[in-house]
């Protein structure tokens, strides 16, 4: 009997001056870039979290804690592979993923189907299974006013 689960997976990070900006994957030209000690790619942060959550194997904390060393300004799309291979363990693959990108600045809706390539591609997974979407907060609180980004992402997990 195939069983399937879902997850949920949730992330932010500042806005600052002098660092790269790194979403689903991709580099975006923008004046500011995502603190973090890796490249703080929120969107795939919270991909890695909801897939954690969907196989109840904790969060990306715990397995790529911001403490070591070998993950400081990491690629975030290898922590996505790494938490592919880690729900593998136990049987389960990437069904679908459906993620939003909370956002004031920059754009992202041409960049999007890029993003989806990129994280299908690092997952294994069909394009047409990863859903990316981008919306602002209407100016309203710390992504309304620029200070940061965050992301949401939601998963299908499955095993047979």
């Amino acid at each position: 009997m195939m069983k399937i689960r879902v997850g949920f997976g949730y992330d932010v990070h500042r806005l600052v001056e002098g660092r790269e900006l790194w979403l689903g994957g991709i580099r975006l030209d923008h004046e500011k870039g995502l603190l973090g000690h890796s490249d703080a790619d929120v969107l795939i942060h919270a991909v890695c979290d909801a897939l954690l959550g969907a196989a109840n194997m904790r969060d990306i904390g715990y397995h790529f804690p911001d403490t070591a060393g070998e993950y400081a300004n990491i690629d975030s799309k290898i922590l996505l592979r790494k938490t592919v291979e880690l729900i593998a363990t136990k049987g389960y693959t990437v069904g679908n993923i459906d993620a939003t990108v909370c956002a004031e600045r920059p754009k992202l809706k041409a960049r999007i189907p890029e993003m989806q390539r990129v994280l299908a591609d690092v997952m294994g997974v069909d394009p047409d299974d990863v859903s990316v979407k981008a919306t602002t907060t209407e100016k309203l609180g710390f992504t309304g006013r620029e200070e940061g980004i965050a992301a949401y992402a939601t998963v299908l997990i499955s095993r047979d």
